[in-house]
């Protein structure tokens, strides 16, 4: 059957060759040019829609790679920061229980140190720390008040110095490039405290609750004076050791009270850095796997409309030749 059916195309075929009118060979040539660029440009067409799939698969593939591999970073980073946020918490409380801690004092000149991290990739926790930030600024102001920052963290100065940048009085970054330490964060404190005229030091930052918890928290220290006729208010009861008057004592309190809530603050600010960086690249991850099924799917679905486009010009060929 297909043999007659090739006989009756070559005697179909031999016709118009043996007919009178001869055939001109530069428009048959042209002619079997164009029909083959344009089967060329057809088959180009469907090779290069799916391999644009294929590509941005792949894409979203290594993107979840390394969005799971910062995951495990943070996690491994967080576990080690955690205990040491734990443990500085017992500097600063009895402090706050002997001198207070009062965030609604009104004073004349406001330094509001405000800390943040120096990479991005973790959530909001940069963001609210320079909103409240401003909020105590724009609380702070007025004709008779002075407010000043001094920043901590590379992504809170770029926010701030876009509308405030004649109100930073102090700005550093890199602060966690190396693991922290008290005597690290003592001698910041203390440069802050040389460089820096103050009446009340208000601290911003993200208090570590859980991995997927942090609680924005201000910590106000003020530069502490003695009252009139040299008392010491609720200090006055103890006993003074040592050539230093009542007015030291209670500034080199109020210092080491700086240094010790300073320590903690940077350390729970950063356990707050890394678990939402945790929860940020876990959704990250779960978002690229959502897209690669989706994207796998119009992949399967591009494939199967090739193959059945590509088996219906066959049967269609077929169907011609037998007709």
């Amino acid at each position: 059957m297909a043999m007659a059916a090739l006989r009756r195309e070559g005697r179909r075929i031999a016709g118009p060759l043996m007919s009178a009118h001869p055939v001109n060979p530069l428009r048959a040539s042209m002619a079997s040019s164009d029909l083959c660029n344009r089967e060329h440009a057809l088959t180009g067409v469907r090779f290069i829609s799916t391999q644009v799939v294929r590509n941005r698969m792949k894409s979203v593939r290594n993107i979840q790679k390394i969005t799971k591999a910062m995951k495990m970073v943070a996690a491994s980073k967080l576990r080690a920061i955690q205990t040491r946020a734990e443990n500085s918490r017992g500097l600063w409380q009895p402090f706050t229980a002997l001198l207070g801690d009062t965030p609604s004092v009104d004073v004349k000149k406001n330094v509001i140190v405000t800390i943040s991290s120096d990479k991005g990739l973790c959530g909001g926790i940069n963001s609210t720390s320079v909103k409240i930030s401003r909020g105590l600024h724009k609380l702070n102001s007025g004709p008779e008040k002075e407010s000043k920052y001094v920043i901590l963290g590379e992504k809170a100065k770029a926010q701030l110095v876009r509308d405030s940048k004649k109100d930073i009085e102090l700005s550093i970054t890199e602060l966690q490039k190396n693991p922290l330490n008290y005597t690290q964060v003592a001698v910041l404190a203390d440069d802050i405290l040389k460089n820096v005229e103050f009446d009340a030091l208000r601290i911003v930052y993200n208090k570590f609750q859980s991995v997927v918890s942090f609680v924005p928290t201000t910590s106000t220290v003020i530069e502490k004076k003695a009252e009139a006729g040299g008392k010491l208010g609720e200090l006055d009861s103890y006993e003074i050791e040592g050539g230093e008057t009542k007015t030291e004592v209670l500034q080199n309190l109020a210092e080491f009270q700086f240094s010790c809530v300073l320590f903690n603050a940077v350390l729970e600010n950063a356990c707050s850095e890394q678990g939402a960086r945790m929860s940020a690249m876990d959704s990250s991850s779960r978002n690229a796997g959502d897209m690669l099924d989706r994207l796998t799917l119009t992949y399967n679905r591009t494939r199967q409309a090739s193959i059945t486009t590509e088996l219906i010009e066959i049967i269609s060929g077929a169907s011609a030749l037998e007709g």
